[in-house]
């Protein structure tokens, strides 16, 4: 069959589309970094023109006068043990469900893990704040733990499926191999589950790192636990609000997502489809 050649009017309408569509992501993008070489005299002539002279004083400010380092500590500290523990826990449990689903017991946790699927966090943010404050968990500690428990329920509900879907044979072989369990799982599915798991490891860093809520329920007891996106929201007070140190701040935190995402990208593109086609 011969597909119909696009005409000139599609092809122009399609790319006058994606032109409006780079501009509506840019120019956000454009005004936060444009006013982060501004003073707050020269952002208030306007913030979409260039500076006229390129200042790096919100910067010096930013990384020597507010703390700064101890907040992308704990924010580092916390996506990185996070995600770890994730990349391990959400991978095993999910191969011991897939493996195993035959079994009633195997199947009712699986359903009760993947209902919070269902849970908006709104429903169980004060249940779990009260949880934590009785456990004397309102601390980095009880926020990572936090973390890899919510992740479970995204990550069970990929990982079962794809596991699911991927050829027993390739376990048996490994088994007459002298492969154990736990062989099979760390050297055979691990490698399989790759695409998939560089997916939800993507997903959670950009969670992790630019969380709000749960940080702000749990660590604004002291400034020592705050993490970026806190010390962000205090730029605001009660009768001022310093916004090109604020912009400096945003693009300074967002910088490594971006470069996260930008390694990731075709990870989770992959991911998204793997298992979509099955021979």
């Amino acid at each position: 069959m011969i597909m119909k050649k696009e005409g000139l009017g599609w092809r122009i309408a399609r790319d006058i589309i994606i032109l409006l569509g780079l501009i509506l992501i840019l120019a956000p993008l454009y005004i936060v970094i444009i006013n982060t070489f501004k003073d707050l005299e020269q952002a208030s002539k306007g913030f979409f023109l260039f500076p006229e002279q390129w200042k790096f004083d919100n910067y010096v400010e930013l990384f020597t006068k507010n703390n700064f380092w101890t907040y992308a500590k704990n924010s580092t500290i916390i996506s990185v043990v996070a995600i770890i523990l994730v990349a391990v826990i959400n991978p095993a449990i999910s191969y011991a469900i897939a493996r195993n689903f035959h079994k009633k017991y195997y199947k009712a946790v699986y359903f009760y893990i993947i209902l919070g699927l269902f849970v908006p966090f709104q429903v169980i943010m004060l249940p779990l704040t009260k949880i934590m404050t009785n456990m004397n968990l309102l601390n980095i500690t009880g926020l990572i733990i936090l973390y890899v428990a919510l992740s479970l329920t995204k990550g069970v509900f990929m990982f079962v499926n794809y596991i699911q879907s991927l050829p027993l044979e390739i376990e048996e072989a490994a088994r007459i191999d002298g492969c154990n369990t736990f062989q099979v799982f760390t050297k055979i599915i691990w490698h399989l589950i790759g695409p998939m798991l560089a997916t939800l490891v993507v997903m959670d860093v950009l969670w992790f790192w630019n969380d709000f809520m749960l940080p702000l329920l749990l660590l604004n007891k002291t400034q020592d636990y705050w993490t970026l996106p806190l010390f962000q929201y205090n730029f605001k007070t009660e009768y001022s609000f310093n916004y090109t140190m604020a912009f400096t701040a945003y693009f300074t935190c967002m910088f490594p997502v971006l470069v996260v995402y930008a390694i990731g990208q075709k990870h989770i593109i992959a991911g998204l489809t793997a298992g979509a086609v099955k021979s």
